[in-house]
Order: structure tokens, then sequence, then C-alpha cells
């Protein structure tokens, strides 16, 4: 019988390679495996090593879920290592599923489809989101459309996302669900606008409200309400009419098939208060209405919803120019107003406010007929005459012709001042021109009466006429000129060109002298002076017969001017 030869060492290392020899291949890789057993929460594998390996069953369920997992299932592990110290196989069911999940993100990275992940965690600036075994990073701004408060509802469920940038040498990938969203939506906008045409009408749901308008949502796409479209009448800010949420039934007014957008109508749907405005509002004719708003060159009065007509700055007042509207009318006021003009097409109308009360020019001829004595405060003073407040916010103008007799100028204007109260008479009405013309002087004693009267009347400055003593003083005389003319003074200064004559006490009354006319006093009463008078009777005899130093005596050249006087006579 033969022997057994027994194996050499060279034999156990050849069984051994054969056994082994291949494994070294299999770390790092992704291989088949079948479920042997499931001890408390791990699953042993048998990927066809020495060794079985044991893989934590959270690692085959997805995020919030329980692994769905038996024995004798085939499954994918990653093999990490052959062997550990304990003689089993290292093996990762994450790491299979994040290198084939890597494989499958590049192609669809590439080809630019959208994936389909789960959000599973928060992390700063964003969240975290498995996509098939790689985890992805979502930035907080590419989560939706627009800010969202609470992204708890999209957790743990399975979504698509669109992967933005990734990086496999790093482990880095960026995705967003915001463009997905976007893209979906744009999909329907175009489609939904493609059903739309200009004219229809169309609920909505008002969405968001600005200072210009409102955006409705039609259903996917957003459409402008402009506040000048809310309605026919005046509408400040679209809050008054709208609130956020409200459903509103709109008519599309304008497409614009390339920049989707629409432009939507409400007041479109109403009958416009425009038509036949012309009939409603005929020239010449008054009507209440509301002022809406003022601006620096008139006021807008609402006479029905939807009409509004402007009465412009130079229509509201017959008295208050160059004034601010704001100083004349205030907004809600209730007032009377006379339509000017009506243009339909324009959409105009244009209003009086001064129209619908009475010409104060006209009511104050009405009660102050020419002739009538009026009274006024001195308003201001120009270098043709003074202006006189009167009833109703009117003036009227005292030329300076008309202040005073026999003074005009300068002199008549210096006796006034500005806030006195002075009386006159109305000369003449000019309701066309808006003009009152006033008399001053004629108030005065002497005065030519209305209708005319006599020249000698009149006492004019530098005149000579005959006084009257009325009174004596011991400063001087109280006398009048003529029988019925102007009272005046003469001072004691004035009676004579010598100290003898200067005494009052030698004029009787009654008693009647010449005296020259030398000015007007504040009250507008003459000044009469016999010295003024004897000094240029002098001057005027020197002129004509010679100067007293060609020999003549001054009673020479007295005397010879009294004889020429009496030969004249």
């Amino acid at each position: 019988m033969a022997t057994a030869a027994f194996p050499t060492r060279d034999d156990f290392a050849a069984l051994l390679n054969e056994t082994l020899g291949d494994n070294e291949g299999f770390e790092g890789r992704v291989v088949k495996g079948t479920v042997t057993a499931i001890e408390n929460d791990l699953a042993v594998i048998d990927v066809g090593l020495k060794s079985e390996g044991r893989v934590p069953l959270r690692e085959f369920a997805a995020p919030g879920q329980k692994a769905d997992l038996k024995v004798g299932d085939e499954v994918e592990v990653f093999v990490d290592r052959v062997e550990n110290v304990n003689g089993e196989a290292m093996l990762s069911r994450d790491r299979a599923r994040r290198e084939a999940a890597w494989d499958k993100l590049e192609g669809e990275f590439a080809a630019g489809n959208r994936v389909d992940g789960v959000i599973f965690g928060r992390v700063k600036g964003g969240f975290t989101v498995d996509l098939g075994g790689a985890v992805a990073f979502l930035p907080g701004s590419q989560v939706d459309i627009r800010p969202v408060r609470d992204v708890q509802p999209l957790m743990d469920i399975p979504q698509p996302f669109q992967v933005l940038k990734m990086d496999r040498r790093r482990g880095n990938i960026v995705v967003s669900r915001r463009a997905v969203l976007e893209e979906t939506r744009a999909e329907q906008r175009t489609g939904l606008i493609q059903s739309l045409h200009e004219g229809q009408v169309i609920d909505g749901v008002v969405k968001n409200i600005t200072d210009y308008g409102a955006f409705v949502d039609l259903g996917g796409i957003d459409g402008l309400l402009h506040v000048t479209d809310l309605s026919y009448k005046r509408v400040n800010h679209p809050s008054e009419v709208l609130n956020i949420g409200d459903t509103v039934k709109v008519q599309i007014i304008r497409i614009n098939r390339e920049t989707q957008r629409i432009s939507l109508g409400m007041k479109q749907l109403e009958s416009d208060p425009w038509e036949g405005a012309a009939a409603k509002y005929p020239i010449g004719a008054k009507f209440h209405g509301r002022v809406t708003n003022i601006t620096e060159y008139g006021a807008f009065v609402e006479l029905e919803a939807g009409i509004e007509g402007l009465v412009h700055v130079s229509e509201m007042s017959w008295t208050k120019k160059n004034v601010h509207p704001g100083k004349i009318v205030s907004t809600s006021q209730e007032v009377d107003v006379i339509v000017l003009e009506v243009d339909e097409d324009k959409r105009r109308i244009s209003l009086g406010l001064k129209q619908a009360q009475q010409n104060p020019w006209e009511k104050f001829a009405e009660a102050h007929p020419v002739g009538s004595q009026v009274e006024g405060e001195v308003k201001n003073a120009t270098e043709f005459g003074l202006f006189i407040g009167l009833d109703n916010d009117v003036d009227g103008m005292v030329h300076m012709s008309d202040i005073a007799w026999g003074i005009s100028g300068e002199d008549a204007l210096n006796l006034h001042r500005k806030g006195e109260m002075v009386q006159a008479i109305v000369l003449d009405v000019d309701v066309e021109k808006e003009r009152i013309s006033l008399g001053m002087k004629q108030l005065e004693r002497g005065a030519p009466a209305a209708g005319g009267a006599s020249e000698g009347a009149r006492v004019n400055k530098n005149e000579i006429v005959t006084v009257t003593v009325l009174e004596v003083r011991d400063g001087g005389l109280e006398v009048q000129a003529g029988d019925d003319g102007a009272t005046g003074f003469i001072k004691r200064s004035d009676l004579g060109r010598d100290r003898d004559e200067q005494r009052s006490e030698r004029f009787q009354v009654g008693q009647k002298f010449d005296a020259m006319v030398t000015g007007f006093d504040r009250s507008k009463k003459p000044t009469f002076s016999v010295k003024a008078m004897q000094i240029a009777e002098e001057k005027q005899a020197v002129a004509q017969y010679g100067s007293s130093d060609s020999g003549a005596s001054l009673g020479d050249i007295l005397g010879a001017a009294l004889n020429k006087a009496k030969q004249g006579k």
C-alpha cells in the first residue's frame, strides 16, 4: 500500500492564494450580496468572501422610514475592507448607494435633467437633501419662489430638484427646488396665457397691493390691475377698494405674449359715466359737488361717481387773486359750481366756482349807486392814487386828483396813511373791468355838488381869494373863502409882513379881506396867508415896473401898479 504524500508549505500557500487571491480586488467596489440573517438592528450579508459582513438596518431605509429587508434579499453593498480585526468583512450600504447615486447624478446633471430627492435635515444657510444616497445642499433661497417661513411640511417628502453644481472629488452637490417651480410655473403660464384673450372677463384673487395697483392671480399667472382702472371715480390708493385675498371679477385689457404681462381692469365692467356728459352737464348750468383734490393750478370737484371737473385757480374767487387754491377751498368741501366747458372726448369739464356767486362789483353797484357815500380802510398807496377796502372784499381807487381840492401828486397822497379809515363818494363802477372809482375831495365843505357847481366855490393852492372872518383867536383867524366856500385858518404870523399887522385882535368877525391859499392841512382844510399874498404882489410889481435899485421907490412902484389896475377897470 502506497503512502500518501503530505502537502508542503508551498502547497498551503497555493491553496490560500486560490481561495483569497481575488479577494483583494473586492475592496473599494460595489458588489452584490445576500442577506443571510437579521440580528437586532443589523443585517448579516454574504458577498462571497471568507467571512460575512454586518450592516446597520437603517442604511437600508429611506429618511424617516423603516427598512423593508428580509433574509434571502439580494442587496448591493460597498466593500470597505475584506477583513477587519474580528475577521469580518467591512460592508456599507450607504457607500454603495452613494457611489451609485453619484454615477446617476453625473449623468442627469450633464443632461440638465431633474432629480428626485428628500429634504431630511437643516443646516446653516439651508437644508440637506438625500438624492438616492448622495447628500446635497439646498440653500434657503432656493427652497421656493417666495420666502418660506415653515419648511417642515416640505421635509421627508420625495420631490424633484434641479442640480445647480456638483464636485465629486470634494463631495459637494448644490440643488434647487425653486428652479423646478419656476420652470413648472413658466410652462403653466405659457399654457394659460395662450388660453386668454383681450376683452375676456375672468375671476381672480388679489395677491398683492402696491401704491400703483394690485396683482391678481388668474389661476397660475398674475395680471396687473392698475389703480386708474379700478373705478371711474377717483381712487387715491388701491387699498381703499381691495384687500389681499379678495376674489374679483376683472376684464383683460391687454396681453403681451412675449413678456407674458397682462393688464386688467375693473371699471371697464361698469357703465361709463362720461357717455352723454355734455347733455347731462350743459354749459351755464349750476351743480353741487365735492372737492376731491387740490393742486397749485386749481381744485377738482366730483359731480358724480366717475366724473370730476376742474375749477382753475382763475375761476375760484372774484376778489382773491394769486392765492393757492387750498386757501379758498378744502378737500371734501361741498361747493356749488357752474359748468364752463365740456369735452367728452378728452373727458374734461371746466367749472367755475366764482360764477356760482354774485359778482361783488355788481352787488356793490346795486347797493352803492354813483353819488352815494362809502367808508373804508386805506389798503395801499400807489403812484397814482389810494386803494380803499370796501364791502365784499372789493377795492375802490381814489385817484390822487380826487383826494383833495387844489392839491395833487405826492402832497395829496401824503395826506393819508395805510390803515386809516376814510370816507368817499362813489364816482363810477365798471363791473366788466372790476373797477370802482371814488372821490374824497367831493365830501369837503365847499366842494362842487353832484350835478355841477360854480368854479368859484373851489380853492386852489397859490390862489388869492376873498375870505370872511369866522372867529378871532389868539393864534390867528378862522376864515371862510367866499360866501359858502372851504373854511381854513390864518396863523398870527401870516396876518401881515409887519409886526403891527400880525395882531389878530385888530380883526372882527364878518370882516372881509384878501389872502393867498398856501396849502392844505391833514384834514384837507386850506391854509391862508396875507403875508404870502403881499410878498407875491411885491415880486410881481418889481418884475413889471423895475427893481428898487433902478432909482424908483417902492411906493412909486406900487403906486404905478395901482394906477394901472384902476385904469384896467
